[in-house]
C-alpha cells in the first residue's frame, strides 16, 4: 500500500509509537516561538503530536491532512480539541489565512516531480499572510541517507501502546537520480504482515531555494541540523528551511 503508516489503520499505531517527540519538534516550536502567529497550518500534519502541542502554546492550529486514519488518531489525543482539522487540499483554505505553515516530518519529499513541488508552494504562498513564515525539513542529498536502508541497518523492534511488538525493516527498491523508492515492511505479533510503499525526491540545497524563489518567498535560513548547524556540519544531515512570503 502507499504511505500505509498514514493510511492504514495498524499502520499508524506503529508510526506513532515509532515518532514519540524528538529535537525537531523542540526546533518548531522554538522557531514558532520566535514571531508573532496567531494562525498556524499544520500541513501533513499525521497524528497531530506537533499541532496539538502548538495549540496548547496558544495558537490558533489547523492541521491537514489526505489520509483519514491518520487524522482519526489525532482526534483521539488529548488536546486535539483545540486542533480544527482538515481532511482535504490545502486549495481549500483560501488566501492569507495563515501567518506561519509548517510541513514537518520530511513529508516536503512526498511531492517528487518539479510540477507538484510548485503547486504546493505556490498554494502554501497564498495561504500565507504578507511575512508569513513557511518551516519544513528536507534530507540532504549529500547525507545520501538512503544507502542506510536495508534490511540489516533498519530492523528494529517497535512496542505498541498495548504492549505487543512489531518486526520493521526497510529496504529500498530504486535509486534513479534523486529520486528514491523504497518499502518499509511490518511483521506483527499476530502474524500479520504489511509492506508500506513511497517514493521520495532528494533536492538540493540550491534546488529548494530556487524553487521558493520562483514561488515568492524569500529564504531566511537553511540550517543542517537541529541545533541550527550549517548545512552539512551536522550528523543529522537535514536541509531545514525558514522561508518569509514576499508581497
Amino acid at each position: 500500500m502507499w504511505h500505509g503508516e498514514y493510511r492504514h489503520p495498524r499502520l499508524v499505531e506503529v508510526y506513532d509509537a515509532e515518532c514519540p517527540w524528538g529535537w525537531d519538534d523542540d526546533f518548531f516550536m522554538a522557531v514558532l516561538a520566535e514571531h508573532s502567529a496567531p494562525r498556524v497550518l499544520d500541513l501533513g500534519c499525521g497524528t497531530g503530536r506537533l499541532a496539538i502541542a502548538m495549540a496548547e502554546a496558544g495558537h490558533a492550529v489547523t492541521g491537514l491532512d489526505p489520509s483519514g486514519p491518520a487524522l482519526d488518531a489525532a482526534r483521539r489525543k488529548p488536546g486535539a480539541a483545540r486542533v480544527h482539522w482538515i481532511d482535504g487540499p490545502i486549495s481549500e483554505l483560501g488566501n492569507r489565512t495563515f501567518d506561519a505553515v509548517f510541513l514537518t516530518g520530511h513529508v516536503a519529499q512526498f511531492f517528487v516531480s518539479d510540477q507538484e513541488w510548485s503547486s504546493l508552494l505556490h498554494a502554501v504562498r497564498r495561504a500565507l499572510d504578507l511575512d508569513g513564515r513557511l518551516v519544513f525539513d528536507s534530507r540532504d542529498p549529500a547525507a545520501a541517507e538512503w544507502e542506510r536502508w536495508n534490511p540489516d541497518e533498519s530492523w528494529r523492534s517497535v512496542m505498541l501502546a498495548d504492549g505487543t511488538t512489531v518486526e520493521a525493516w526497510t529496504e529500498v527498491e530504486s535509486v534513479r537520480g534523486d529520486v528514491v523508492s523504497l518499502a518499509h515492511h511490518y511483521r506483527f505479533s499476530d502474524g500479520e504482515k504489511l509492506t508500506s510503499q513511497g517514493t521520495l525526491r532528494f533536492r538540493t540545497e540550491e534546488e529548494l531555494r530556487a524553487s521558493l524563489r520562483a514561488a515568492g518567498f524569500h529564504v531566511d535560513q537553511v540550517y543542517g541540523g537541529w541545533g541550527r548547524e550549517p548545512v552539512g556540519l551536522s550528523g543529522d544531515g537535514e536541509l531545514i528551511v525558514i522561508a518569509t512570503a514576499l508581497s
